[in-house]
């Protein structure tokens, strides 16, 4: 898109290869089949905005090169999970470690296994020539070890066997049912293993429909790569009851307790997102022995009637009314006002899931209910009672939660980290480029 003075480029339904590529590597290459991967890596294999450098533009060029690096990291970690995988083939193994030692000359330790894997698939010849290479790269490199390369050359061929191309065997969740304090039936999913990690429910949730859902499969199957992922359906939706008598944020802090005790879990980390922060806070204050570290993610403390913008109550009071009668019917003009607020720039793909979710996962009576009754959540005068170190997100764009909702929980919370996504997504679509660097940021601080 340009005109005389700029030029834009429109995402809407474009498939970038380095964004994608990072949303693997997010989603966890442990889980991800060898094939994917090799795929990948070979589709980002030519060198990012080369020959498009500017002279005359320092700034434009110190990022073009900074992108270039960051381009080789990522073909470099998706090298490496292959080649990890290739021990029973080494001639595979030795072409992908070519690969790998141009991206990373002077790492004695890859010369090393590049030699190892030559002589074990039998070129001696080629394995000759490279030592004398991988010695003259690493003379001059401080603590090289090559007498390593030596020893590598001593290893014995070995019939190849081809890779398995097969995909790892995918995730399963467990649901199960458990009962909140009021005796309402709530279902919850366990799936991965690892540290306990629970998140707490949001607008609106369904197990099953989730899971395999483009709006969330790829934060629930990264979550689950490296945790025991623990989620629920919170009363009124999903596949918990939906005949409620009430969403009194009490209950709905209830429901969490009891998929906690349900599950046998004793410290976890606690994920909040939307709405589901406000709870998450909640339990961290009543339990706060059990939380090991929470991540709050486009949260509020003060629902949409307790900010004070009275133009902005009156807009969701009379969306309120209209859902009673558009909500459930079976063209998604109306499903679609909502879907437009949490992800404006996803994929078509995204709203069109999206849209059916709200309509297979609760009443119309209760998504207005429960929509009313978020609206007067208000922990704002807690915030400070938190103990538990916490890292809130928020995208600066977000149009379902205004980004000073973000900044008051980090402010509130004693010792919060803050993150500003440059997004309008108040749900990250996997293509979005924020979602590999929220998912690196959470990872980070759930692993310090």
């Amino acid at each position: 898109i340009a005109d005389r003075e700029r030029a834009a480029f429109d995402r809407a339904g474009a498939r970038i290869d380095f964004v994608e590529a990072s949303s693997l590597v997010a989603s966890g290459l442990a889980v991800s089949p060898i094939s994917a991967i090799s795929e990948m890596a070979a589709r980002i294999a030519l060198p990012l905005l080369d020959g498009l450098d500017l002279p005359g533009q320092p700034e434009y060029e110190t990022w073009r090169l900074a992108e270039q690096e960051r381009a080789r990291r990522l073909r470099m970690t998706l090298l490496r999970a292959v080649i990890d995988r290739l021990d029973e083939a080494p001639s595979e193994q030795a072409d992908l470690l070519l690969e790998a030692v141009a991206l990373e000359p002077y790492d004695d330790a890859l010369h090393g296994r590049l030699l190892g894997a030559l002589a074990r698939a039998g070129r001696f010849k080629e394995a000759e020539r490279q030592k004398l290479l991988s010695e003259e790269v690493l003379c001059d490199v401080a603590g090289a070890d090559l007498k390593s390369l030596r020893d590598a050359m001593k290893s014995k061929p070995v019939r190849s066997t081809p890779p398995h191309a097969e995909a790892a065997p995918p995730l399963r969740q467990e649901i199960r049912f458990c009962r909140a304090s009021d005796g309402a039936r709530i279902a919850w999913a366990s799936v991965g293993e690892g540290k306990p990690m629970v998140k707490t429910s949001n607008w609106l949730n369904h197990l099953e429909y989730d899971w395999e859902s483009p709006v969330w499969r790829h934060v629930f199957r990264a979550m689950a790569a490296r945790n025991r992922l623990i989620r629920y359906d919170s009363r009124g939706n999903g596949l918990s009851d939906w005949d409620t008598p009430s969403f009194d944020f009490n209950l709905l802090v209830s429901d969490l307790e009891a998929v906690v005790e349900a599950a046998n879990v004793d410290r976890f980390h606690l994920i909040g997102i939307s709405q589901g922060c406000a709870v998450a806070i909640d339990y961290a204050i009543r339990h706060p022995e059990r939380v090991s570290k929470m991540v709050l993610i486009g949260g509020y403390a003060r629902g949409w009637n307790r900010r004070g913008a009275t133009k902005f109550a009156e807009e969701i009071l009379a969306l309120i009314t209209l859902m009673r009668t558009g909500w459930g019917k079976d063209n998604p003009v109306f499903r679609q006002l909502f879907t437009s607020l949490f992800m404006p720039d996803a994929p078509p793909e995204n709203h069109e899931w999206f849209n059916e979710l709200q309509r297979l996962t609760t009443t119309p009576e209760n998504a207005a209910r429960l929509l009313r009754a978020l609206g007067d959540v208000d922990v704002s005068e807690r915030l400070h009672l938190v103990r538990t170190p916490t890292l809130v997100a928020h995208a600066i764009g977000d149009l379902r939660v205004p980004f000073d909702a973000g900044r008051e929980l980090a402010a509130g919370i004693q010792g919060a980290r803050f993150v500003q996504l440059e997004t309008r997504n108040h749900l990250l679509p996997e293509a979005d480029p924020e979602w590999p660097r929220l998912l690196d940021e959470i990872r980070a601080f759930l692993t310090e």
